[in-house]
């Protein structure tokens, strides 16, 4: 039975603090092995050629050439996912209670899986690879604020590229709308969302479409884990919201 509920405000925004703070320590504190990462990511570029789906210095360099486009994309990788994936939960918070406690269950378990990722699986990004060709998009053109670069680098663990939570938030964020929301036009924006993000994190040399796939199949694991856990679908549409 779903519990249909909303749980209280303040105890949940105190649990989700907690569990994103838990969240990034951890994400920049294991260990990050530059060799075996950097090996890893020839490795996984080496097997992307033998399937044929090595898009990513394609789009990297065709990006490069449009100054304001790939300015754009890296601000994009740099903070969207920030403001967009805690808008979603409030709203789901707020005006679909019913599925507020089954949405976030699958977005937390999809978040602790990927750390399992970075854990045990340390792997660098494409633009740590600029032997093979590919454009390091924000030290190229100067731009502020990345995690991936400069001196905000510290703060964050730069081998933590496998899977993409880039793709696990934008896809759950989009999937949440698409399912939810009245007007077709949001549903639309929801589906365009997680398709966008994937194209900025493999324009701008952040991952690989290995590290996306990832990213897909853990956020996968998490509805299943949580449909598990509850016996119900996390989404269901109802005649209400069409």
């Amino acid at each position: 039975m779903r519990r249909t509920g909303r749980p209280h405000f303040l105890v949940e925004l105190a649990f989700t603090v907690a569990l994103y703070l838990a969240y990034s320590r951890t994400r920049r504190y294991v260990p990050s092995h530059r060799t075996a990462a950097l090996h890893r990511a020839s490795e996984i570029w080496h097997a992307e050629k033998i399937l044929h789906v090595n898009i990513e210095l394609t789009l990297n360099h065709a990006v490069d050439r449009i100054g304001w486009l790939v300015v754009s994309m890296n601000y994009y990788y740099a903070t969207l996912h920030f403001f967009v994936t805690p808008a979603v939960l409030i709203w789901l918070y707020t005006f679909r209670p019913q599925y507020y406690r089954a949405g976030r269950t699958a977005l937390y378990i999809a978040t602790l899986l990927a750390l399992f990722g970075f854990a045990f699986y340390a792997l660098a990004p494409p633009r740590f690879l600029p032997g093979d060709g590919f454009i390091d998009t924000i030290v190229a053109h100067h731009t502020w604020g990345s995690w991936g670069s400069g001196h905000v680098s510290t703060v964050s663990n730069q081998y933590a590229a496998m899977p993409s939570v880039h793709i696990v938030w934008a896809a759950w964020s989009g999937l949440t709308v698409a399912f939810l929301a009245k007007h077709t036009w949001i549903r639309v924006l929801g589906v365009l969302y997680p398709m966008a993000t994937f194209v900025v994190i493999i324009s701008t040399a952040n991952h690989f479409v290995a590290d996306a796939a990832a990213g897909a199949l853990v956020l996968t694991l998490g509805f299943v884990i949580q449909r598990v856990l509850t016996g119900q679908p996390a989404y269901r549409r109802e005649p209400s919201l069409t």
